[in-house]
This record gives structure tokens, C-alpha cells and sequence, in this order.
């Protein structure tokens, strides 16, 4: 065992590991997750039913002032862009007649508007209950823009986590189903049973109860295929449907580099069989088609493959030429440090040459007092040296100088 080991560390290096081999197993991706798909379709949901209850109460106040419009305009969007741009019925005139037609995009509409401005039975309204129409409004107007938004938002991200979902069935429906299952891993574990029923809990529990029929379809009726299809073969092609949708899911969920080659082909296999329950026309089996699709698939995912190479490298040299261009103005910066301190080095060296010239010439001075002063020992020290060197000399000297006193002698 590893020392300091204890049992909580290990239990939290075994949920990491198995964390870690999950996500290995699964391909798990933080651009992948569904989460933000579940937000965007319920706050879809929740903007749609707040826009029709302010458009409606958009449509009973300014009703009071201009019954008309309400009959010649039925689309809430336009009812409360036309409402901003008349404003009061009495100052309307042929000259906003131009910007009327480029919001109805019918010039008919726009003269009955005209005229039932002229004639109307509603009321006068006072120019502050006026501003809080137009207030309400534009906040109207920007909740449905802000909407619109929200779809797009939907529409890609749908592209990037199920694809071929998306394809078969249509985005927001997809997004419903997601939704309802909590996940897309939950939705391509169910049966397709399960996910022809998917959002029909409450009628098949009373069939159940009260040994009735069970229902049809759940989500998936919104989806096309069902309302093209006849009374007697909705049941039919909504079993279809929910086989594809499941085998859809499951490829969405677990292959690595989404495509929507199989969601393309699914929804034809949909088309055929729609043509197969009403003229009789055979479709094509299953095994061809997937044949097809997985050979499509493979050449689409190994361009992409591809493309994401290509885009790691630009980013690798992106990031490299960052870090040159860092190095470099931090040698540049570096250059300047140095100059600058080599200016500075040579003010220091001159005033300390100038300290060492002032303290070479004190000492000069007290050199020549003390050798005024002390110029008597200094001979002495002379003789002593002389002194020594004769006592250092060898012997050979002593001998030489003998013999020359000798000679002098004789």
C-alpha cells in the first residue's frame, strides 16, 4: 500500500477513474451537451404562451380606440408593429401610407386600414394611455425578435448534439423529445416503443386503468409525417417513425464525428414508406440503404477529420507566432533595460573617479607632511638596509673583498 493512503482518498481516486473511463467510453464533449438544448426548448415554450397573453392584451386595449384593426390584421407580430407605427387612428393620413405597406406587405390591407381609421367607432384615447401602449408594445415586439433568436440558437445547436435527429423529425420536436427524456443518452436507451408514447403518459395510464385503447403517438404527432398520413395509417407510420427516431438517437448519441448522412437517409426510408401505405410502390430494403448511408458517412466524417487537422494546425501556429511575438518584445524591452543601464554605469564610474582623484590627492598630501617631517629616520632606515644586505651577502663576497685589502696594503 502507498503510504498516507487513506480511505477516503482512495474512494475519491476511484470515482475520478471511473469518471474518467465513463467519459472515455461514452466520447463525452463539453460542445455535445444536451443540457442547453433542454433550457432553450422550455424557455421556447414559455415565451411562446407569455407572447400570445400579451398580444392578446395588446389587442382588448387598443381595441377601445381602434376596433377595426383587430379583424383586418390576425398575426400578433404584425398586429403590434402596426399598432406602434399608427398610434393615434385620428393622425393617421395617406402620407405613412408608404411605411404601412412595407410592414403589411399588401397594399390592399393597407387602404382597408386606411379607411377604417377614418370611420371607426372607437373611442378617443389620451396621449399618456397611448405612451404605455406603445411601451407595452415594443416590449412585445422585442420578446418575439428575441424569440426568433432563441430558434436559431436551437437550429444550431441541434446541428452540433443531434444532427441527424434534427434531420429526421425536425428540430424542435427533437428537442422536445430530448427534453422529455432528460437526456440524450435516456432517449437512445429507450425502446421505440417508449418513444412512439413519449409525452402521452397520462392517456396511456388511463387506458391502462379503464382497459381502453392505448394511444397512438405522443411528441412525434407534431412531427410531419403523421398529419400527411391518413386515419387509418397515423398508427402505422407513427410506429415507423419511432423505430427511426430511436435508431437515430443512438447514432447521435455514440458516433464520434456527427454527421447527417443517416438522418438523410432515415427520413427518405420515412418518404417511402408514406408512398408504400398510399400507391403500394415497394420501398427499398433497410440493409441498402444503411449500406449506402455508412459508406456516405464514412467519407463525410473523414473530411471533416480533415478539416479539424487543418484548423489544430492553424491554431498551433497561431499560438506559436503569439509566443514569438511575445519573446520578442520582451527582448526588445530587455535591450532597452540594458542600454539604459549602461548609460546610467558610467555617470556612477565617473563620480566614482572623481571620489578616487579627491581621495588620491588627500593622501598625497599627508604623504608629503609625513616625509617632511619624518625625513631623519628615513636615513637610518638607508644604513640599516645597507646593513642587512651585507649581513645577506655570501661568502664568496666577504673572501673577494679580503683579498683586495691585501693588495692595497702591499
Amino acid at each position: 500500500m502507498v503510504k498516507g493512503l487513506t480511505e477516503v482518498s482512495s474512494a475519491k481516486a476511484q470515482l475520478g477513474l471511473g469518471h474518467s473511463y465513463s467519459r472515455a467510453k461514452v466520447k463525452f464533449n463539453v460542445n455535445r451537451a444536451d443540457n442547453m438544448i433542454i433550457q432553450s426548448i422550455s424557455l421556447m415554450d414559455q415565451l411562446d404562451k407569455n407572447i400570445n397573453t400579451f398580444s392578446m392584451r395588446i389587442r382588448e386595449w387598443y381595441s377601445y380606440h381602434f376596433p377595426e384593426l383587430v379583424k383586418i390584421i390576425s398575426d400578433n407580430y404584425l398586429y403590434a408593429k402596426v399598432v406602434k407605427l399608427i398610434g393615434n387612428r385620428k393622425a393617421f393620413t395617406e402620407e405613412s401610407m408608404e411605411q404601412l405597406e412595407e410592414l403589411v406587405m399588401d397594399s390592399g390591407k393597407a387602404q382597408a386600414i386606411l379607411d377604417a381609421s377614418r370611420s371607426s367607432m372607437g373611442m378617443d384615447i389620451s396621449p399618456i394611455d397611448l405612451m404605455n401602449i406603445e411601451a407595452f408594445t415594443s416590449k412585445v415586439i422585442s420578446l418575439t425578435e428575441y424569440r426568433k433568436g432563441l430558434a436559431d440558437y436551437l437550429r444550431s445547436k441541434m446541428k452540433q448534439v443531434a444532427p441527424n435527429l434534427g434531420t429526421l423529425i425536425g428540430d424542435q420536436v427533437g428537442a422536445r423529445l430530448i427534453a422529455h427524456a432528460g437526456s440524450l443518452t435516456n432517449l437512445a436507451k429507450y425502446p421505440a416503443s417508449t418513444v412512439q408514447i413519449l409525452g402521452a403518459e397520462k392517456a396511456l395510464f388511463r387506458a391502462i386503468k379503464t382497459k381502453g385503447n392505448t394511444p397512438k403517438y405522443g411528441l412525434i404527432f407534431h412531427s410531419t409525417f403523421i398529419g400527411r398520413a391518413g386515419a387509418k395509417n397515423k398508427g402505422r407510420i407513427s410506429r415507423y417513425l419511432a423505430n427511426k427516431c430511436s435508431i437515430a438517437s443512438r447514432i447521435d448519441c455514440f458516433s464520434e464525428i456527427p454527421t447527417q448522412v443517416f438522418g438523410d437517409h432515415l427520413k427518405q426510408q420515412v418518404e417511402d414508406r408514406l408512398k408504400f401505405l398510399d400507391t403500394g410502390e415497394v420501398p427499398q430494403k433497410n440493409i441498402d440503404v444503411m449500406k449506402e448511408a455508412v459508406q456516405e458517412a464514412t467519407v463525410v466524417q473523414a473530411k471533416v477529420a480533415k478539416k479539424e487537422k487543418k484548423k489544430k494546425k492553424k491554431e498551433k501556429r497561431m499560438s506559436s507566432a503569439n509566443d514569438d511575438t511575445l519573446d520578442t518584445t520582451q527582448e526588445a524591452d530587455t535591450t532597452q533595460e540594458m542600454d539604459v543601464s549602461q548609460t546610467e554605469e558610467p555617470k556612477k564610474k565617473k563620480k566614482k573617479a572623481k571620489r578616487k582623484s579627491e581621495g588620491e590627492g588627500m593622501d598625497t598630501t599627508q604623504e608629503m607632511d609625513t616625509t617632511q617631517e619624518e625625513e631623519p629616520p628615513k636615513k637610518k632606515k638607508k644604513k640599516t638596509k645597507v646593513e642587512a644586505e651585507g649581513v645577506d651577502e655570501p661568502e664568496e663576497d666577504l673572501s673577494k673583498k679580503k683579498k683586495k685589502k691585501k693588495k692595497n696594503k702591499e
